[in-house]
């Protein structure tokens, strides 16, 4: 099973590219220096800034789970702290703004913890980010609203941006993100640049992201329409939505969890899928060859296969983004062992005609250099039957990484044109 010894298995750069990578930051550790230019890029709107990212990340040692803690959180906590006195001499935009970037701090400090679960740090860091989170939502002008989403025996927990007060109805887009995102992140990742242009967004988490993770240890599904009903239910009651007028964008993992819910959710009248991916479990094992497909699966799939689990342990060793992968894998879907991970993994597809279902005009986003759904996009693009958008970001234009993560202006732009462009829209007082 040599081919699995190098093979990263979720959202970020593989750690076989790190040989290649030229990067100021962790060249030996792709998986941190993704992550640090995933702070560096929350930056276009407001979640961080260009020092202080710099400040943080040259504290930490390369693969340094505890140190990367330390730092972001101390990052976190300075941030804030001046943030509450600027609020208390009523300096509200700086408070906003400063509140704003504590959330991405806190919320980046517990990135690499998810290996064990019970560490009480995680919960401390998830607190945090959403305190200060909704502080800044307060200071915005309208304020923008948390809400609770009525889902199954439980609630998601969300957030309501109004274009402004009026209470007229505009169109909605509905958003959320991936295996690893939070639906205060959206508001960097697409929620704020949709606010401009004048669209009501409602960004949520649902079972296996940020919120109900953290609060209730609701862990993924495949049926991401039982997900995403509930919150199409909730948002006709809100009286600024145009029904006629509902789109849906995911993010990252996101880019099979919206499409799969838009295949039977028809109220949906237009999709997003930033970055598109049709099979998520081929994706998490892209390196096996062909003729070895049906063996590896059988593998995963068997109930003891112990040339499979030493294999997965050395791709976790060799490899710093298949090790923050399986972990944070088995802690999202609710497995315990890497191998049920990827079992669980392999659910997760468009197969079997679900992407045929989908009937709305769906804009497919694929990145040059996403190395972990290199492929995917297109795969979701050949099988739609709907009016579809393939659109490519790339190396040359910076904007290549995955989800294209340090290139949110120019990405949400084009994203966003295609949208207006799809509903009809040509201009917004």
């Amino acid at each position: 099973m040599t081919e699995l010894s190098s093979a990263p298995t979720h959202d970020a750069p593989d750690a076989a590219h790190s040989a290649k990578a030229k990067t100021p930051l962790f060249p030996d550790n792709i998986q941190f220096w993704y992550e640090t230019v995933r702070a560096f890029g929350a930056s276009s709107y407001g979640g961080s800034e260009f020092g202080e990212v710099l400040a943080t990340a040259s504290r930490i040692a390369s693969g340094d789970f505890d140190g990367w803690y330390e730092a972001w959180n101390a990052t976190g906590e300075r941030v804030s702290k001046e943030a509450a006195e600027q609020l208390a001499r009523g300096h509200r935009i700086s408070a906003r703004d400063g509140f704003l970037r504590a959330a991405t701090y806190y919320r980046a400090s517990e990135f690499f913890l998810h290996g064990n679960p019970s560490d009480p740090r995680i919960g401390r860091a998830y607190e945090e980010s959403v305190r200060c989170y909704k502080a800044s939502a307060a200071l915005f002008d309208p304020p923008i609203e948390p809400v609770e989403i009525p889902y199954e025996h439980t609630t998601l927990p969300g957030y309501f941006h109004r274009v402004d007060g009026s209470g007229r109805k505009r169109p909605l887009l509905i958003i959320h993100s991936g295996f690893d995102g939070s639906a205060e992140e959206v508001h960097l990742d697409g929620g704020r640049a949709a606010v401009e242009r004048g669209y009501n967004v409602l960004a949520f988490d649902g079972p296996g992201q940020f919120g109900p993770l953290h609060r209730e240890h609701l862990t993924f599904r495949t049926d991401w329409e039982k997900v995403v009903t509930p919150v199409v239910d909730f948002a006709l009651k809100l009286p600024e939505v145009d029904p006629s007028k509902i789109a849906l964008m995911g993010i990252s993992l996101g880019g099979y969890l919206a499409p799969r819910a838009a295949a039977f959710e028809k109220r949906v009248s237009a999709l997003i899928a930033d970055d598109g991916v049709y099979d998520y479990g081929r994706a998490n094992l892209r390196f096996v060859p062909p003729e070895q497909w049906d063996a590896v699966v059988a593998a995963i799939k068997a109930k003891a296969a112990p040339e499979m689990d030493k294999a997965l342990e050395a791709a976790m060793r060799n490899s710093p983004t298949a090790d923050w992968a399986m972990t944070h894998g088995m802690y999202c879907m609710g497995t315990p062992t890497p191998r049920a991970y990827l079992a669980k993994a392999l659910e997760f597809h468009l197969r079997d005609g679900v992407a045929e279902k989908i009937s709305c005009p769906s804009l497919i986003c694929e990145a040059e250099s996403d190395i972990f759904f290199k492929g995917q996009p297109q795969q979701l693009y050949d099988h739609l039957t709907c009016p579809k958008t393939l659109m490519r970001f790339t190396n040359e234009e910076g904007a290549g990484a995955h989800c294209q993560v340090g290139a949110a202006r120019l990405a949400f732009g084009r994203m966003y044109d295609w949208l207006d462009e799809t509903f009809g829209i040509t201009s917004k007082p």
